[in-house]
């Protein structure tokens, strides 16, 4: 242990116990190419053990944004790691790609084992529920950059597609768009969603206005849901034209990103648009427009699925049969 570095700010023993404490975590994850152990200087991954014959690498990062301060001011650590795998394999299934494997990188002032276990653990719970191994990551404890008992988060995931199968695929006048249900906010807007709770007074640990069973704050950090295992096993039968992940820039800026918008545009059904509580609640005490909703927020639709009219019926079926709370939303017309 090196004593100076210690009074530096810095804790090489801390790091050491928390790699310990999280390897566990990380070996639940194994999948088929990769044995998720942590401790060598990088990840591996075998293509050929995972079953691909002609696959393209598909890679996605993100972070979490400002919805951390909100884990910052509760205390709650655990279902944030959720969020930051969330973030990256939705991008890489829009695609068509299998998330393979995952890095996540955590940076803070100060090392708080407890925390930086719980965030961990919380990746270690994403990577699962995608399928995906958790083969390595970083973290980084710098005295001086970060505010007591803050972090930031950074994720790195990879998944491959086989050269056919890439997504998206051609669309066509008439195409149906199928909305995902959300599980919340996820993880954009959250400067505003801060903003707006503080100028109406509220305190995080206040009942949620639009959900009395929980507080403002569980409701608001509910974890980003994760459309690999609903989605994926419908890329692979080729009937799915597109996915778009709805992110940042809601459903003007996402969806039109699995078409050609010179040709076509996306034609929504308002009435299967209607704004769920959260949504309806941020719209109201924002005093936000139907413009500044749909382009800032996912306004309860998660992910949006395109396929041909003839399939629709078909695929809502499997969704529904997979978990999803699935709806046509609109199709494709022309621009």
């Amino acid at each position: 242990m090196s004593e100076a570095y210690k009074k530096a700010g810095v804790d090489i023993d801390a790091g050491e116990r928390l790699v310990d404490a999280i390897s566990p975590l990380a070996k639940a994850t194994a999948r088929a190419g990769a044995d998720a152990m942590l401790g060598g200087f990088g990840g591996v991954f075998d293509l050929k053990a995972a079953g691909y014959s002609d696959p393209l690498l598909v890679s996605g990062t993100d972070g979490v944004g400002t919805k951390l301060k909100i884990a910052f001011e509760t205390g709650k650590h655990d279902t944030i790691g959720i969020d930051l795998v969330a973030m990256c394999v939705n991008d890489v299934l829009a695609q068509g790609a299998e998330p393979l494997f995952f890095l996540d990188y955590f940076a803070t002032g100060k090392l708080e084992e407890g925390v930086a276990a719980q965030v961990i653990g919380g990746v270690a719970a994403g990577c699962r529920e995608a399928g995906c191994a958790l083969i390595g990551g970083e973290t980084a404890e710098m005295p001086g950059m970060y505010a007591a008992g803050e972090y930031d988060l950074a994720g790195f995931c990879v998944g491959a597609v086989e050269r056919k199968d890439l997504l998206p695929r051609a669309v066509a006048e008439g195409d149906i768009l199928i909305g995902l249900a959300s599980s919340g906010a996820h993880s954009n807007g959250y400067s505003l969603i801060r903003k707006i709770v503080a100028d109406a007074g509220l305190k995080f640990s206040n009942a949620a206005p639009f959900d009395a069973k929980r507080t403002l704050g569980e409701a608001l950090l509910a974890p980003t849901r994760i459309y690999v295992k609903s989605v994926l096993p419908l890329l692979r039968r080729d009937c799915v034209k597109g996915f778009a992940h709805i992110t940042g820039g809601g459903l003007t800026d996402n969806v039109p990103r699995v078409f050609d918008e010179k040709v076509f545009a996306a034609a929504y059904d308002d009435a299967a648009l209607a704004l769920p509580p959260l949504f309806d609640w941020l719209k109201q005490t924002g005093g936000l427009s139907d413009t500044e909703m749909r382009r800032t927020f996912n306004c309860g639709i998660g992910g949006v699925v395109v396929v041909a009219a003839s399939d629709a019926n078909d695929i809502l079926v499997q969704l529904k049969a997979a978990g999803e709370n699935a709806r046509i939303i609109g199709h494709i017309a022309k621009a």
